[in-house]
């Protein structure tokens, strides 16, 4: 139900998360780690600069922070920026659907929302960082971090 470039945005900032010890990282880094197109990349990262989630760093040793702690950062403080969740279409097509005018459906997709907008504010980043690190997808990183050393 997210756009591909919030899925992005998310990937890049467990990324982050995952690799604090080695900030500030460039976004080439992340790219080649999450597998993210650069130039696709380069443009979500400066949206997250511009939306306050992110600092960035100039120059050859420069590259991306979370600008404060995943501990604090909330998944819906990572998708604001590409998402709209507080205007959503009705799915079933109908042009004026609220609790005043609801369409048959209304009632359990307005459970759904709830329940998703809950999971965003209260999940933050470091909660899926830690998640991933101990039993989730693994990045490049951790793959060559495993591998036996001859």
């Amino acid at each position: 139900m997210l756009s591909r470039t919030s899925e992005y945005a998310l990937r890049a900032l467990i990324h982050l998360a995952q690799h604090e010890e080695d900030w500030p990282i460039s976004g080439a880094h992340v790219a080649g780690e999450t597998g993210i197109p650069a130039k696709y990349l380069s443009k979500i990262l400066g949206d997250l600069v511009r939306a306050g989630v992110l600092d960035s760093f100039p120059g050859k040793t420069g590259g991306f922070r979370l600008r404060r702690s995943a501990k604090s950062l909330s998944l819906l403080d990572v998708l604001a920026p590409f998402e709209q969740f507080d205007r959503r279409r009705c799915p079933f097509g109908n042009e004026d659907c609220s609790d005043e005018h609801p369409c048959n459906a209304h009632d359990q997709w307005k459970k759904v929302i709830e329940t998703e907008q809950r999971f965003l504010i209260k999940t933050t980043v470091r909660d899926i960082a830690l998640r991933m690190s101990e039993d989730g997808p693994k990045s490049k990183t951790r793959a060559r971090k495993r591998r036996p050393k001859s």
